[in-house]
């Protein structure tokens, strides 16, 4: 039996034990190495369709996809509770894991937001890719855009929200003289541009909403699935589709993902321009810093411990760039050690020449998280290159050679990228950690 068919064989059994619900399967080449990720309603089956006996992939597949079956060694899987959290996840874990055979996803592209402007006298009630950063309710990000469309325009007509960009003032008197749009005139808006409501009434309008869009929303479903039947008793099945539709675009405003817990964090990026510029001054360097990397760890109680390193280029995550880890040496619940272990692993290529030293090295962490670094360094017997650490809970950054802290304020655009680097590396890390721990699917890189 050759050594093709055994290797075939033995994936194939593998497979069979798949669940037969949604969720993520994993092509895995030598080494571990995850090659391909792709999401599926029936993992089992999916997976299975890879594999079939006798069956010609080059043509049912094409040439890429039984090219990159021929290196896998083994498939693994990750279940979700939806097809939704598996289309997430996928485009997530495809971002950071940037696997060699999957192409789609790997650009910018994000899933847009249904974003309340809740700190404006009278909030704004948009569908965007690029929410604000602050002073805004977020629901999201959602599947699908079409759909995000369409049941938005039918919120707008139950609570006549506004969806125009104007700086609308409950204290401007000029208001009342103001010619409200169209929207108004249709009564798909209340008219807060033209005084039209106040200021109590539409903060109860948009209380009313998000109320809506957190619940399950089985009142306004029952209503409507009534209103479906009267139709359709009464032979009006044009009125009873258009009530059927309306069911079906508001069940869609669950397929959706939780801001929290799949983050984006592309779609909160600042220009980095001004930053850059400053913390050259600040580090003292004789050229601009254009590589920075950032490293984090993650364990809960000493369990699947992992570290992360991300790499910002020109103040932009450069995700070609993102490392994991599976912490090897170290036992128990000992940050510093993961710090140094991480530090030995990364920068042994560098050391070699293999790869460049980056122009700032960030730690997630104070001073003590430092040190580990700078000692790390030290044990390779390598200069020390410029490293940094920033806390989480006071925001301190401090720098190697003193052991004060630099006090940035809260809107330094030099802190605002320090942190997002950390931010960054630690949500690499805990997405990775959180995954070990749910299903062992993704092992380290090096």
């Amino acid at each position: 039996m050759s050594v093709k068919k055994n290797r075939l064989d033995a994936i194939r059994e593998q497979v069979r034990g798949f669940p037969a619900g949604p969720g993520l399967y994993f092509m895995k080449g030598a080494g571990e190495k995850v090659l391909y990720i792709g999401k599926a309603k029936n993992l089992r089956s999916r997976a299975a369709s890879y594999f079939q006996p006798g069956s010609d992939l080059a043509e049912s597949r094409g040439p890429r996809i039984a090219e990159m079956i021929s290196k896998v060694e083994t498939v693994d899987y990750l279940e979700t509770e939806t097809e939704v959290d598996a289309m997430l996840k996928e485009a997530r874990l495809i971002k950071d894991i940037r696997p060699a055979h999957n192409t789609d996803l790997l650009d910018d592209k994000t899933f847009p937001y249904l974003e309340i402007t809740t700190s404006e006298d009278f909030a704004g009630v948009y569908i965007t890719r690029k929410p604000q950063s602050k002073g805004t309710r977020l629901f999201g990000p959602f599947a699908g855009v079409k759909d995000l469309r369409a049941v938005f325009v039918e919120l707008q007509k139950i609570f006549k929200f506004r969806t125009c960009k104007l700086d609308i003032r409950a204290d401007d008197e000029k208001r009342r003289f103001f010619r409200p749009c169209l929207l108004y005139s249709i009564r798909q808006c209340s008219g807060p541009c033209g005084d039209k409501i106040s200021k109590a009434d539409y903060k109860q309008i948009i209380r009313d909403m998000v109320k809506f869009l957190r619940s399950k929303r089985a009142t306004i479903l029952r209503q409507l699935k009534k209103q479906m039947a009267e139709a359709a008793e009464a032979l009006q099945y044009e009125k009873a589709g258009m009530y059927r539709d309306r069911i079906r675009l508001i069940e869609r405003l669950d397929e959706r993902g939780r801001p929290d817990e799949d983050v984006q964090p592309e779609v909160f990026a600042a220009d980095p321009t001004e930053a850059l510029v400053k913390l050259q001054k600040i580090l003292d360097t004789p050229g601009p810093v254009r590589i920075i990397e950032g490293i984090d760890v993650a364990n809960i109680g000493g369990a699947e411990a992992v570290g992360s390193l991300v790499k910002f280029i020109d103040g932009r995550p450069f995700k070609s760039g993102y490392r994991r880890f599976k912490i090897k040496t170290v036992k128990g619940i000992d940050d510093y050690a993961m710090i140094a272990e991480v530090v030995k692993r990364r920068y042994k290529y560098a050391l070699r020449g293999e790869e460049l030293w980056p122009d700032l090295i960030l730690i997630d962490g104070g001073l003590g998280h430092l040190h580990a670094a700078q000692k790390a360094f030290r044990q390779m017997k390598t200069p020390v290159p410029r490293i940094a650490s920033i806390a989480k809970r006071e925001e301190e950054i401090f720098l190697q050679g003193t052991n004060k802290p630099l006090k940035l304020p809260a809107n330094s655009p030099v802190r605002k990228l320090l942190q997002y680097v950390r931010d960054e590396a630690h949500r690499f890390a805990q997405h990775y950690h959180h995954i070990l721990r749910s299903k062992k699917t993704l092992n380290n890189s090096s």
